[in-house]
């Protein structure tokens, strides 16, 4: 049996898309868990528990798309292309954010396994990263992905960017509304 010469790119795109929508999605999650969205103890476990489920399977399926880069002979890509921001020939500025991404993703990742051992600061200020994590897989699945054209996946950007940005409002005002009762409730026991 032959192997379909596309195979490594078929890989190569489905991974991509799978990492960036399980990216999204853990996104999703953690801002949930941050703005207290899940207010049930119970719930808040089971949002945890998915936030970090589908936070390790974006590793997964950036291996896959990193491997299939690797593997397809198209467009040329090596290690260094892919490891390395700006080494590629090939859009060289949309593949550098998805460079740069992945490494944002494995240090997101390694903290958050880590966690229990690292000073609380350090792994919040790690996991902080995971907003511009996700502007960059976003950036990049834009100016790099050859399925731009494509209307569901144009669909599909659109909605995450909408969801994301409406829970980052969410997260900001819940912050907002937390600083301005903490100045009433010291002046209310002064």
């Amino acid at each position: 049996m032959e192997l379909n010469e596309q195979l490594f790119w078929y890989v190569a795109r489905s991974g991509g898309i799978v990492a960036w929508a399980l990216i999204t999605l853990s996104v999703c999650w953690g801002l949930m868990l941050s703005t207290r969205a899940a207010a049930k103890a119970t719930q808040a476990a089971r949002v945890l528990d998915m936030h970090r489920f589908l936070g390790g399977l974006s590793i997964v399926f950036t291996g896959l798309h990193v491997v299939g880069l690797v593997g397809d002979n198209y467009v040329q890509f090596g290690w260094s292309e892919v490891l390395v921001p700006l080494a590629s020939d090939w859009k060289p500025g949309p593949v550098a954010w998805g460079v740069i991404a992945m490494y944002l993703l494995v240090a997101i990742e390694l903290t958050s396994l880590l966690m229990k051992r690292l000073p609380r600061r350090v792994w919040r200020a790690v996991h902080r990263l995971s907003l511009p994590l996700y502007a960059l897989t976003t950036l990049h699945g834009i100016q790099a992905g050859t399925d731009v054209l494509n209307e569901w996946y144009r669909i599909a950007m659109f909605a995450s960017i909408n969801v994301v940005g409406f829970l980052l409002a969410l997260l900001v005002l819940a912050h907002k509304k937390t600083r301005d009762a903490k100045p009433a409730a010291a002046s209310t026991n002064a």
